[in-house]
Parts: C-alpha cells; structure tokens; sequence
C-alpha cells in the first residue's frame, strides 16, 4: 500500500490580508458540495456557480507551518480548523501540548551531523507539487487538453440541448423522486437530428433511463423511462449486458486520464467527479492516493465514460483539470507506480548558503531514515498505534475505549460531546445522536454497537471499513519498526554489520562475517513484525522480542484469531537515498508570490513571476524523487533537523508569529 503525505495540520496566520478564516472557508466548501448534491441535474454554468468559480481557487496564505505535518485522514484538518476558530495561536499550542512528538513514535535519529536551520513548508499550498511516476519511469504531467477523435462519441450539443427544468424532472425520475413513470420533452425543432440529439443526452447524462419519441396533438416529444426498475440506476454495464448504444468494440473499455488537482484529496476529487458524471465512485482506479494541501498531478482510469464527457467537466469544476485522454483495455491498480517526484518549497529559511549546500547534498549522497512520517500515527492525544496494539492483544474492551473516551486536545466540538456522553451513558445510540457527521469512526464505531450491542465488540467493529481498521495495526507495526531502526543506529551506526538482513531476489537473509564489507546501510533491511519475517541476528533481535513482551506480545505467535488482524509482516529498507535531488536558493518579497511554474501555468500560457534579486525573504526550492511507501517530510526533516511533530511545530509557529 502506497504511504504518501496526505495532509498537513495548519495553523491561521493572522495577517491583515486574510479575508476569511478556515472555518468560513470549511462552511463554504461544505455549501458548495450540499448544493451540487441538489443541483447536480442544471447545466453546467449553475454546478459551475454552486461550486464556485471556475478559475483555479485563489491561494490561502493564512495556512501556514513552520514543517509539513500530515495527518492521517482528512477529518484532522477540518477538526482542528473549526476547533480553533478566533483563537490566538498560543491557545492552540495549549490545546496541542497533549499531541505526540517524534520521541514517542521513535523517531530519534540523523544521518549527517550538520547543524539545521528553520523554513516553513506548505506555507501556500502550492508550494507542494507532486507528480506521479508511473510503473514505466514516466513521470505524469498534464500537458494536452485534446481529445481523442471518435466517430462514434455523442455531439458536443448533448451537454446543452436540455434545459436545467429538464435535468431536474429526468434526475427525480433516475432517482425514483416522482411518481410519474416518465418525463416528456418536447421537440422544439422537431428534426430527426435534433431529435437524436436529445435522445443521446438523457441516455448519456442519466444511466438507468431509455427513451422513445411519441406524437400528440401533432406534437413530438422525447419520452424518457426506467427500463428495467431500479437495478438499471447507475449500474456499471458489461460486455455481456450492454446498453442499447452500446461501448465500441474497437475502443478500449477505460479511459485513462491525467488528472491535476489542487488542496484536494484524492477520493473526494473522485467522489466529486462521479457526482457530476452521475456513476458510483468505484469505477474509478489509480496508483496511489495524493496529498490533499498540495498541487498533485496523477493519472487516473474510469470504465467506459467518453473523453469527451470527462473533458466538459473542465468547464464546470474548480481545484480540478483532466488532460492526456487515452483509451486503454486495463484499469489501474494501487501500488502499480514507482514512485512520486516532489517540488518543495521551503520559505523564510534562516540557513545561510553554505548549511544549505551540505543539507541538499547529505541529502542526495546519504539519504534520509526512512521512518515512518507523524501522520502515520494520528495528530490527537489517543496515538494510533495504541490503538492496533489494543486489537492484535484482542482486548476489544480497550480498543472501544481507546476510539470514544473523553480525550484533551484539539477536536471538533460534537466530537467532545459525543465522547462525554459515552464516557457518562455508555448508551450508543445517545452517543450517536451527538454527531451530526456519522461516517467518522467514531461514528461507525458507535453504529456498530448499536447494532451488535456490547458483548459483540468484534462484529460492531468489523462495520468500520476495512482499510481503515488495518490502519490501527499497520500504525502498531510503524511504531515499532521506528523505535527499532533508531535503536539499530544508535548500536551500530550507518555501516552494515554481521547479523542485519539484505533482500536477494525478494527473499530477506542474512549477512554474515565474512561479507560484511561488500554491503553498505543502503543495502540494509528491517522487519515489520509478523508471523512471516526473520529478525536480526545481533541485539536488535532480541530488542524485537523484547518491545513485543512489554506489550504482552509474542513475537513467534502473531496470528490472531481473527483472519484480518494476523500480521505477516514485510521487509522496509533503513535509508532512502532520493533520487533526481537539485535545489536553488530563490529571494523573494512578496510572500504571496509563486515560486515555481505549474503544468496548468505552463498550459495556461502564464509568465513566470518576477523574482527578485535580493529579496527580504529567502526560500529553499527542491526537487526530488521517492519510491512508494516512503514520506517526503522526512527527507525534508533530515534537511533542517526540526522535528516534524505538530506538537512541536505549534510551538515553533507560535514563536514565530509573534
């Protein structure tokens, strides 16, 4: 599975030029969605106007961090942001003195010995870009808005030919909203073409619907049905049960496409996509999920949608643009990439020219710790990993406590209402009625033991998705495998030595005395804890065995009773070395000004800004490459020796903007 920077806790900078703060702009964000979701069915100018508008959305400087903190869902943003509301930076700081820092996730190490230096990352969202490297070594831009030609796609006129009071009646009908059994158009031009037209619109803006054309009182209408009830609405056609114009047999049943977005996180880029085109989200694939505050370029496939309907939604979408159309016959699958190229941008550093030469080229010669990044573990005062190691120890009644007790620390207000009534009731279903927003888990959670009751932990926490439950023990495994890896530098430094683990062909072994010399760390491997991996040979073995025991773990036992929890473990390699590194050092006055060029930019014809010569300010541009499964805060952690933390990065913030 892909680990990837997903998002980064923020704080409000309180500069004069902010117009409006994070929860307004949540609110607004929130309007927009609830409108399209009512609206879905007007032309594309109205979704345009309810999502905002079209023109890329304007930066937001107020969001600003002295270093990248992810977090492991989008909800912590969201949380902390209407949490704080007006308050003064230092009262969040308080609020975050609760958090984890580095030290209690293992992350104690540096690979070089230089001194650091300050900068602030993602002060703007874009100055995170992120580009996908697909499983060919091509690095995905979105560079060509054309799409391909087709005889057989539907015309243009088909996104326009229906008027909003049409979309309306014909979206209740799809959903079943209205108790006629049709909705009839009139044919205002009545030609066979512009009837074909119309025919050809409600078939491809309104799955599940047919049409005929019928006479009345010398009139012709277009008259759209329900075929076949119910199944038909938004269901995902196959070969053997198409649609009556069915897909091309000569093109290829997916459409691959580039899609390039920003401060949005990939599944509600999908989830917003699918809502437009009316399809359920899941006939969407990609390689890997991208940071949410942040510019992210990324190829995405969707089964048997027209470029040319993808290509409308340029129109009518803000944050979002989809170029290089291609039809293929495969999906994508998850994990399929090689990796991500990052264009980072590092304002206000205090280093002087030379501490940045030594950094970048540490950092391009030696590499980085390849811990496991602070969001892997949770941003609250509950860590994660306490979490997973509550389930694979099968104290279910922990793993309930740990998720809905009363906890210090930043959160939405509904959430510290919800867990007060658990703490005082121990009712479900009162806790339930306290959160307005029931897909967190907290609320899953709850669902599941109004359902199941308290006896039957297991099964109400089974409703909790899947992947979101392997993320409680993937976190345990994290933080044990952090904490390991420091302790394996602390003993022996950043040589191999007889007793560490190397991979020959896939398969983890053993060095041994008399090849020592002919490995070097980047060569060296750790063991994730399972039931399918050998550990070190020398101390760090027997550490293994021992932070195990003291969480009543047995190293040689970690099967679980419950299929889904039995950890097989894997093999994560000790030092990263980033590939394609290169840096400039840029001066700069104005903090809102770009620093670099985007690929919608570059497709937009924009100049680049004018830098100048010596500026007040000083920023640190970087560009470099990472395999799956590795976190860019890292590499940038080793670069200024600041600890990522958001516990500590308040702190420092709150320093700073004083």
């Amino acid at each position: 599975m892909e680990m990837m920077e997903t998002d980064n806790i923020h704080l409000k900078r309180p500069l004069s030029e902010d117009k409006e703060d994070s929860a307004d702009e949540i609110k607004r964000q929130k309007v927009s969605e609830d409108q399209l979701q009512e609206k879905v069915n007007s032309d594309c100018k109205t979704e345009a106007a309810a999502e905002g508008p079209v023109n890329p959305v304007l930066e937001d400087s107020k969001n600003v961090m002295v270093l990248n903190e992810e977090s492991e869902d989008q909800q912590d943003e969201e949380e902390i942001g209407e949490s704080v509301g007006e308050g003064e930076p230092e009262s969040f700081a308080d609020m975050m003195k609760h958090g984890l820092t580095e030290l209690d996730v293992g992350i104690t190490k540096f690979v070089s010995t230089y001194k650091g230096f300050s900068g602030i990352l993602k002060e703007r969202y874009s100055d995170f870009v992120v580009h996908e490297i697909g499983k060919d070594g091509h690095t995905v831009h979105l560079d060509d808005f054309s799409v391909p030609v087709d005889e057989e796609d539907p015309l243009e006129e088909i996104f326009t030919v229906l008027s909003a009071e049409d979309k309306q009646r014909l979206e209740e009908l799809q959903l079943f909203k209205n108790k006629e059994g049709s909705v009839s158009i009139e044919v205002i031009e009545d030609t066979k073409e512009k009837r074909t037209v119309i025919h050809q619109a409600v078939k491809s803006l309104f799955p599940g619907l047919e049409t005929k054309t019928e006479d009345c009182d010398g009139k012709k209408y277009i008259v759209a049905y329900h075929a076949a009830g119910k199944k038909a609405l938004a269901k995902v056609r196959t070969s053997t049960d198409p649609r009556k114009h069915s897909w091309p047999k000569s093109r290829g049943s997916y459409c691959h496409f580039v899609l390039y977005k920003e401060n949005k996180d990939t599944m509600d880029a999908i989830n917003m996509l699918s809502k437009f085109l009316r399809v359920k989200p899941n006939i969407f694939s990609y390689m890997g999920t991208k940071d949410k505050r942040a510019i992210t370029v990324q190829e995405i496939a969707v089964l048997r949608i027209t470029a040319q309907r993808l290509a409308h939604l340029n129109k009518c979408l803000m944050n979002f643009k989809l170029g290089n159309f291609s039809y293929k016959n495969h999906p994508l699958k998850l994990g399929e990439l090689q990796g991500n190229h990052f264009t980072v941008v590092l304002r206000n550093i205090t280093g002087t020219d030379e501490q940045v030469q030594h950094a970048m080229q540490s950092l391009r010669e030696i590499g980085f710790i390849n811990y496991y990044g602070m969001q892997r573990f949770g941003t609250t005062a509950i860590p994660t990993y306490q979490v997973g190691r509550a389930i694979l120890q099968n104290n279910w009644n922990e793993v309930v406590d740990l998720i809905l007790k009363p906890r210090p620390g930043a959160e939405k207000g509904y959430l510290v209402k919800c867990r007060e009534e658990w703490a005082k009731t121990k009712d479900p279903a009162a806790a339930l009625r306290k959160l307005p927003v029931k897909r967190c888990v907290e609320g899953q959670l709850l669902r599941g033991l109004s359902k199941y009751g308290l006896k039957n932990i297991v099964s109400a926490f089974g409703i909790i998705p899947r992947n979101n439950r392997l993320m409680y023990i993937h976190s345990y495994q994290s933080y044990v495998w952090n904490n390991m890896v420091s302790k394996r530098i602390e003993e022996y430094g950043l040589k191999a030595v007889p007793g560490d683990l190397v991979l020959k062909g896939g398969t983890a072994t053993y060095i041994e005395e008399s090849e020592a010399d002919n490995y070097t760390i980047h060569d060296i491997v750790m063991p994730l804890p399972g039931f399918d991996v050998i550990y070190p040979k020398h101390k760090i073995g027997e550490a293994y065995k021992e932070i195990l025991a003291a969480d009543n773990l047995d190293i040689n036992n970690m099967k679980h009773k419950i299929r889904d929890y039995s950890l097989s473990g894997a093999y994560r390699k000790v030092i990263i070395r980033p590939q394609h590194v290169s840096w400039e050092l840029v001066a700069y006055d104005d903090p809102k000004i770009p620093l670099f060029t985007t690929d919608l930019d570059k497709m937009e014809g924009k100049t680049p800004a004018v830098l100048a010569t010596e500026g007040k300010y000083k920023a640190l541009k970087m560009d470099f490459s990472l395999p799956p499964s590795t976190y860019a805060t890292m590499a940038i952690r080793e670069v200024l020796k600041m600890d990522t933390s958001i516990k500590k990065q308040t702190q420092l913030n709150t320093i700073w903007l004083r």
